[in-house]
């Protein structure tokens, strides 16, 4: 009986003693789930927004070889409080070795590996997972940002596209397609059913329904693409209640860019469908 009490009691002050190490996480902040902590480090600094992710390649931010995916983007900033248990901070080393490990083990990959950085991987089902660890003030700071790839929901009404529709004859959208398909991504049928909307809402409206890419493959191959996306997007209007031959379909490829292809958010602008009316 002794020895069970005895063995209640090292458990209650081992829960206690955890409780205590992460009270002293900044307010609100906790663990990203993708990754565990490293003993010693508390949060002292947690953000969340939708944002883009520079993942310095060569180590250059300014570089065109970089990588910038958009999303939902977690920032937490650690700070190392040594103790009698963990009396010095990790080496750098030892910290890019952690988390490139667990991402392994999670089914990661390592993009970037330097001295105090490493940028990782992971392929899911709805989307690229990014994560950048960086280490700073001698390994007493330790800096995460994981970055859950996305599009930002178009805040689109019926009543605003009609309004632009209007004023300049024609309104842009980022419409999500699978790569290299014509497939329309679950995420972007919400605006199609504004489209829906618009046009039940102004039964004499005629549309063209216009496809453009970005300049990467051939042109005639990325012609046929946008033809075949813009008539997906008709196809799925029509679904949804309106009648095919108010709408006309027309795919332009990369000839008629509104950014410059040489730089991933130009070529992400170019990658659009356009609702013009007739």
């Amino acid at each position: 009986m002794k020895l069970v009490r005895s063995t209640i009691l090292f458990l209650l002050l081992s829960l206690l003693s955890t409780g205590l190490a992460f009270a002293a996480d900044a307010r609100g902040c906790k663990d990203h789930p993708l990754f565990n902590r490293m003993s010693g480090f508390e949060i002292f600094e947690c953000k969340k927004s939708f944002d883009q992710l520079i993942i310095k390649v060569n180590n250059d931010p300014k570089s065109e070889k970089n990588l910038r995916p958009e999303g939902d983007l977690t920032s937490i900033k650690y700070i190392f409080k040594k103790s009698a248990n963990v009396p010095s901070p990790p080496s750098d080393l030892q910290v890019m070795r952690n988390y490139q490990n667990a991402a392994k083990q999670k089914g990661g990959i390592v993009l970037v590996d330097r001295p105090g950085y490493t940028a990782l991987k992971f392929t899911r089902e709805g989307g690229a997972v990014y994560a950048v660890v960086s280490t700073g003030s001698g390994g007493y700071r330790l800096y995460l940002n994981i970055l859950e790839e996305k599009a930002m929901a178009q805040e689109v009404t019926a009543n605003l596209m009609w309004e632009k529709l209007q004023k300049d004859g024609f309104i842009s959208f980022q419409i999500n397609f699978d790569t290299n398909k014509a497939t329309i991504k679950p995420e972007s049928m919400p605006l199609i059913k504004q489209i829906v909307d618009l046009m039940k809402d102004q039964p004499k409206l005629k549309v063209s329904i216009e496809g453009h890419t970005d300049n990467q493959g051939t042109s005639a191959a990325n012609k046929v693409l946008s033809l075949n996306r813009a008539k997906s997007v008709a196809a799925a209007v029509t679904a949804g209640g309106i009648k095919a031959d108010r709408m006309e379909t027309a795919g332009w490829g990369q000839e008629k860019p509104v950014a410059d292809n040489r730089t991933e958010e130009g070529r992400a602008a170019n990658r659009r469908v356009e609702l013009v009316k007739k």
